[in-house]
């Protein structure tokens, strides 16, 4: 690795067999989507009156939650978002969502 960014915190070092130490953070492993307990909330709080959609209980990578996230906005044909591992989708889609969900495999999606 020589990337000079990872080594900004490092001091210069004299000694020739110095080795640079990198804190590498493990990725956390997604849960296949046979064990992801998914759940389907309507959600108007903190948002001036408007419905949103918010589905959470999603582990695994933030890139997987964002793809499923960007499926599922294109799917329903809205907005939304993803924070946090809590997808946010505009409108009152539950059951288009649960729908989708399940066909993709998601079997453990329940609305609340």
């Amino acid at each position: 690795m020589n990337d000079w960014k990872s080594r900004l915190g490092i001091v210069y070092s004299t000694n020739n067999d110095h080795e640079y130490e990198y804190e590498d953070t493990p990725q956390e492993e997604t849960l296949p989507k046979e064990k992801q307990n998914l759940r389907i909330k309507l959600d108007k709080k903190q948002r001036k009156g408007k419905e949103v959609t918010l589905i959470d209980g999603f582990i695994g990578r933030d890139e997987d939650c964002s793809n499923l996230g960007k499926m599922l906005k294109q799917r329903c044909g809205v907005g939304g978002t993803v924070k946090e591992g809590i997808i946010l989708i505009q409108g009152d889609h539950r059951s288009r969502v649960k729908e989708l969900l399940v066909n993709e495999g998601y079997i453990k999606t329940r609305i609340i």
